[in-house]
């Protein structure tokens, strides 16, 4: 436990993307937006038959994390008044309890759409809990929606959701840390430059411990090893669908992980640290690198919630042989297989996702679109963060894609930890792990 801190929930600190995707002129940025237009207009191929939708549409969505109560209520209205056959029925949940409640209300058909998680579109479709959407996915997705958010829902080439949150990790670092060490921006381009970094800012900038992670066992510490494996080369599961975090990148991160804790750069609370810990150390001044989701951005650089106000800066995470490669943190709205109403849940499911909606709640959650990275508006309200996120969005990678994702992470939180502490190597900790991780998926 981190001193004087408690540790919460790592999807509770990603309810910052209200704050966290933008700067200080978000607000009127938004407010310009609004402006210009009241009601959002939906994708021309949200009805594409120009058939008059009815019926009711029960939604359930996420409560503490991207789109606020109060926007997504301000969509309802836009889709409604262009609609006015259809009536949504939303209903919020916290993160903790979304997984259970899809799985619980399915048998009935309770809902018609449902906010996933980047994790659980294998496991719900292997199910048969979620609908194929595929047929009604636009061609020009492919290259309209960055790749990272459109693979939020894909299971076997399948599309199962429409991609609506975004999210992925970045490296964020003390500006006034690096120039008192003397350790130039550049260096932190590469992993082996971030740990050099490190030791620098120990030794000149008198920072016990450089380096804070979310490590705790907990799907925080899957996502940022999974980044790292990718920076290193690596994947976590082959093309097969078999583990192949044994040896190579996977292997390779994990050693760099446990490295900077027995160099005395990572902070040791990190085992048991979640991402707002991160935040909160950072912009203590506590400590001076980390990596963490957008939030973290305009959290850290304001002044009533840091005292290290302008001086955290972002980047892409960095490369270790494979590329700046990050996880991704993605959402999207799927519809239930049960649903009676699914055309319409279709319609109000790709209305809410559009750029033009999308562009007007930057400040709940950076786009989907490729385009809107180069837009004045969006750009102008997050300058430092967006043309960083034009990058790395365009640049992630999804954890696996297992019907079984949520034993086999378990599993994995269990075996890292045990490396990071140093109950054994990280080289037993995953080969233990990949005798356990087979069972589970030989089922």
């Amino acid at each position: 436990m981190l001193e004087g801190e408690n540790v919460s929930d790592y999807r509770l600190s990603r309810r910052g993307l209200l704050v966290g995707a933008v700067g200080l002129g978000a607000a009127g940025v938004l407010a310009s937006c609004a402006s210009k237009s009241n009601t959002p207009t939906p994708n021309s191929s949200a009805n594409p038959t120009n058939a008059v939708l009815t019926g009711t549409v029960s939604a359930l969505f996420m409560k503490q994390a991207g789109y606020s109560e109060e926007h997504i209520g301000s969509m309802i209205s836009a889709f409604t008044t262009k609609n006015p056959g259809v009536t949504i029925k939303p209903e919020y949940v916290p993160y903790e309890a979304l997984h259970d409640k899809i799985v619980a209300a399915a048998p009935a058909g309770t809902y018609d759409l449902v906010f996933i998680d980047v994790i659980w579109p294998a496991e719900f479709a292997s199910k048969g809990l979620i609908a194929d959407i595929s047929s009604r996915i636009p061609s020009t997705w492919n290259s309209d929606v960055l790749g990272g958010a459109l693979s939020s829902a894909v299971y076997n080439g399948k599309y199962y959701g429409v991609p609506w949150l975004l999210d992925t990790k970045y490296l964020f670092w003390n500006e006034s840390h690096l120039a008192k060490a003397g350790v130039e921006r550049a260096s932190l381009s590469s992993w082996d430059g971030v740990a050099t970094a490190a030791k620098a800012i120990k030794s000149k900038a008198g920072i016990r411990y450089p380096l804070i992670w979310s490590w705790a066992q907990a799907e925080a510490v899957i996502c940022d090893w999974t980044a790292m494996t990718a920076d290193f080369g690596g994947k976590i599961f082959n093309d097969a669908g078999m583990p192949a975090f044994a040896d190579g990148g996977a292997l390779q991160a994990l050693e760099f992980m446990r490295k900077t804790v027995v160099d005395g750069i990572t902070n040791p609370s990190s085992m048991q640290a979640l991402e707002d810990d991160v935040r909160k150390v950072i912009s203590a001044g506590d400590a001076s690198i980390g990596l963490n989701w957008t939030y973290m951005y305009a959290a850290a650089n304001d002044p009533k919630q840091s005292k290290m106000a302008g001086k955290i800066a972002i980047g892409e995470v960095p490369d270790a042989g494979g590329g700046h490669i990050s996880v991704n943190g993605s959402s999207a709205l799927a519809i239930t297989s049960n649903s009676k109403n699914q055309d319409a849940a279709w319609a109000f499911a790709e209305f809410v996702s559009s750029q033009s909606v999308q562009e007007q709640y930057v400040a709940d959650s950076l786009p989907i679109w490729a385009a809107s990275y180069e837009s004045a508006a969006v750009i102008a309200s997050a300058p430092n963060v967006v043309p960083v996120a034009k990058k790395q969005l365009a640049n992630m990678v999804n954890r696996p894609a297992a019907a079984q994702y949520n034993a086999v992470s378990q599993k994995l939180q269990v075996a890292i930890q045990k490396a990071l502490t140093g109950s054994v190597t990280p080289a037993k900790a995953l080969k233990d792990a990949e005798v356990e991780v087979n069972k589970i998926l030989a089922g």
